[in-house]
């Protein structure tokens, strides 16, 4: 099929066919009014899409120039002459969900479109557990609920939060880690909503007094996006909150990261060992899972065991075993990390450390022959050495066992499709700007934001001979950064720094996410 060969094959396949090949679509030129007479069923099967009206011919990009019937039946349907233009099926993958929902309407239009509906019978049909499953998709709140989670996957939100107050209910996405209000749809719909979640997710409808935690799956757009309930009660109602998981982008490769060439080659080194465990650390939210996930993806082949322990297991991994921890059947980390050394593992991950017990047993492990991954909480990489000496573990096995801590950040990086240069206006103290900053104006592509997507930026501790010594004599955290300065680790705020420079982030991020460890830097 020619819509999974690469782009320049495709375009030499259309460059025999006598037609055009687009690269990128302008998602602002395309006509919404064609798109409204195609169901997405359809236009999704055939990969076609109508574009734009051109001299009284229709462009229509196809993905697959074979499928002629389907060109065929849209000239019928528009009573027009076709000009065909080839392109990816991943490009027209991205104009289907970008195009698509000003066609069905936004989560804000149908809560316009509530107001014209019986609210209070709405709530009093969706309050009896026995109509829920009745219900079509039609029914008012589900459509509700169905364009809150296409709008959240098409403006790449990583959470959903719904939040029930007083006197009126919020919608709120996370974008890039930052999060911003989409609506505030009637009260009265708030159990609902929140009722419709639950039947999604296989809940107990019926419990609204305790936390209860779930799972979806949904495919939009011919995406698969894992979504993780969690419901929480609170004086006005339950709270919800969905992490939204994309199967599709969940995994990426240590490159993609933001490492650095040197920072790749030096994890890739330690990966190649047979021992030791590598920790990688930073607050909640700091994409320590997604490096883990990356680091594993590089490690998994045939002729390696991987088992890991999650809380939660939120992508998974063919070909290696992960179990999820369950503390009401006492599958802790430290439970779940003993069964694991007796079923014969090459590679363990351990979600996170967070106990002395958790600790002291992956230490073990390392010890006897086998690579550890695992998290820990801690703002820098030297902190995490006295933060496990601090759990109680004695310091010659914190120098024996650990190999290296990668400490992380996550910022914001500034859409390709708007970005400009600017001359600074302000100084940071101790900081050196260069004579150029750059920042995004906001655009269609990002929504108006300025940023599309996020990339990292890492502190990387690799610990020698003399950073051993330094453990076992119960040196500071300060001693072993100095050190390791010295020996040319880079910073969290350097490595910023250096992509402020490539025009990859701004100063503002670098500043934002850095800011614990330089409290005397305004924002």
């Amino acid at each position: 099929m020619i819509p999974n060969s690469p782009r320049s094959d495709l375009a030499a396949a259309a460059a025999r066919l006598g037609l055009p090949f687009l690269a990128v679509i302008d998602h602002g030129r395309v006509d919404i009014s064609f798109l409204e007479r195609l169901p997405l069923g359809f236009v999704r099967s055939n990969l076609v899409l109508p574009l734009w009206e051109e001299n009284g011919w229709l462009a229509v990009a196809v993905g697959d120039p074979a499928k002629i019937s389907a060109v065929d039946e849209i000239r019928g349907i528009f009573g027009q002459p076709v000009q065909v233009i080839v392109t990816t099926g991943e490009t027209l993958m991205e104009a289907f969900s970008h195009l698509y929902p000003r066609v069905s309407g936004s989560a804000q239009e149908v809560v316009e479109e509530l107001e014209g509906e019986d609210l209070s019978t709405i709530a009093t049909e969706f309050n009896q557990p026995r109509d829920l499953m009745e219900l079509t998709d039609e029914a008012p709140v589900i459509r509700l609920l169905n364009s809150i989670l296409f709008q959240a996957v098409k403006e790449r939100a990583s959470d959903i939060h719904i939040e029930p107050y007083e006197r009126d209910v919020e919608v709120r996405f996370r974008i890039d880690g930052i999060l911003y209000k989409v609506l505030s749809p009637p009260k009265v719909v708030q159990e609902a909503v929140i009722s419709r979640v639950k039947i999604m997710a296989g809940l107990n409808i019926a419990e609204k007094r305790l936390p209860q935690d779930g799972r979806i799956r949904v495919i939009v757009t011919g995406r698969e996006v894992d979504i993780r309930v969690s419901i929480v009660p609170t004086c006005f109602g339950e709270r919800v909150v969905l992490r939204l998981l994309d199967r599709k982008k969940g995994l990426i490769s240590l490159e993609d990261m933001g490492l650095s060439p040197g920072g790749v080659t030096a994890i890739e080194r330690l990966l190649g060992r047979n021992s030791g465990i590598i920790l990688v650390t930073g607050p909640t939210g700091s994409g320590k899972s997604t490096t883990l996930y990356a680091a594993l993806n590089r490690l998994n082949s045939p002729d390696k065991n991987i088992i890991t322990i999650e809380d939660p297991v939120e992508y998974q991994l063919k070909g290696v075993g992960q179990i999820p921890v369950n503390p009401r059947i006492d599958l802790t980390f430290a439970n779940g990390l003993r069964s694991i050394l007796r079923q014969d593992p090459d590679i363990i991950m351990v979600g996170e450390i967070r106990d002395a017990e958790t600790a002291e047993i992956a230490i073990q492990a390392s010890l006897t022959g086998h690579l550890v991954l695992s998290t820990l909480h801690t703002n820098d990489a030297p902190t995490a050495v006295t933060r496990l000496i601090d759990m109680g573990i004695e310091p010659f096995l914190v120098a024996s066992s650990l190999s290296a801590v990668l400490a992380q950040r996550l910022v914001r990086v500034i859409c390709p499709h708007c970005r400009e240069e600017y001359l600074p206006d302000r100084t940071y103290p101790g900081i050196a700007l260069p004579a150029l900053l750059y920042r995004g104006r906001g655009c269609d592509a990002c929504f108006g934001l300025g940023t599309l997507g996020r990339t990292g930026i890492y502190e990387l501790l690799l610990v020698d001979p003399e950073i051993c010594s330094m453990i076992i004599r119960r040196a500071p955290s300060g001693e072993i950064r100095e050190y390791a300065l010295a020996r040319g680790m880079k910073t969290l705020r350097e490595d910023g720094l250096a992509k402020v420079a490539a025009g990859i982030t701004t100063i503002e991020e670098v500043v934002r996410v850095t800011q614990e460890d330089y409290a005397d830097l305004p924002l």
